[in-house]
């Protein structure tokens, strides 16, 4: 008596595109993202919002709150990204390996000068795997490293809604499919740069009205309008973050230029070998 043999079940790779990133976003966690950002905005810039004798200034120590808040929208943007994409456990270990190696990255250089091996990371990773997967690792990055190095503050989620901007963006470039060697370097090298100052802008934004009480002519004026506060925020970026956030994109320049062709190529590697999108199908018996 013979049996009957069972359905094998058979990879059918298909070719890899920018929609075959392990994390996609879709209508739910696209919806969300756009929520938690359009807040992040209000929440960094409403000093050049809010009209002069606004008395939004006498919240500026509600700051606890505002972390709180915007902690949880940051989670249910991840968690609405994970369920609507089917994070299978391939993609949840890459998601994991890349998360811990830019925490440990994070205090490599104490943040001295600027100098955060971190954010060239994340740049690469964006870029590889996409805008969904880039901003889930980039806030997850930074919620890990804040927990590493005791960052814990109502900075935090700013930081996190930075750090996933900036990695997604990464992977919002264009030429994903195309763009290769010395082109894609200079391209990768020149938007970590700027995505260096944009991050470094908003986390300063976050803390600058922290400042009002003191009397500096650097400091917040809830008394005046959106230019006079504009050119104070500048002078006080100036004088006070300027040389970190130049420290910062130097650095991500730097190591993507020198680092930048070996991890893509790892990355690439490790993503078609993972091969998140293979359709699975099963042969008929005695095939």
């Amino acid at each position: 008596m013979t049996g009957t043999a069972p359905p094998r079940a058979r990879s059918r790779p298909r070719a890899r595109s920018r929609a075959d990133s392990p994390v996609r976003l879709g209508p739910r966690s696209l919806a969300a993202l756009l929520l938690v950002s359009a807040v992040g905005v209000v929440a960094v810039g409403w000093p050049f919002l809010a009209p002069p004798s606004s008395r939004i200034a006498s919240h500026a120590q509600d700051a606890p709150w505002l972390f709180a808040g915007l902690l949880v929208l940051l989670v249910a943007v991840l968690a609405a990204t994970i369920a609507e994409s089917g994070l299978g456990p391939k993609a949840v270990a890459m998601l994991g390996v890349l998360a811990a190696t830019g925490a440990a990255l994070r205090p490599v250089g104490a943040g001295t000068a600027g100098i955060e091996p971190m954010f060239f990371l994340m740049v690469l990773s964006g870029r590889v795997l996409g805008p969904g997967f880039g901003f889930t690792l980039g806030s997850l990055t930074m919620f890990a490293s804040a927990l590493l190095t005791g960052g814990v503050g109502p900075w935090l989620p700013f930081q996190m809604l930075a750090m996933g901007w900036f990695t997604m963006g990464a992977g919002l470039l264009p030429g994903a499919g195309r763009l290769r060697g010395r082109g894609e370097l200079a391209l990768l090298a020149g938007y970590g740069f700027l995505a260096a100052f944009a991050y470094g802008t908003v986390v300063d934004l976050a803390g600058w009205p922290l400042l009002a009480g003191n009397a500096s002519n650097l400091a917040f004026d809830p008394h005046a309008g959106p230019a006079a506060n504009l050119a104070r925020f500048l002078a006080y970026s100036l004088a006070t973050a300027m040389g970190w956030n130049l420290g910062r994109a130097l650095c991500t320049v730097v190591l993507t230029l020198v680092l930048g062709p070996a991890l893509l190529r790892a990355l690439r590697r490790a993503t078609r070998r993972a091969a998140f999108e293979t359709a699975v199908t099963f042969d008929g018996p005695g095939t």
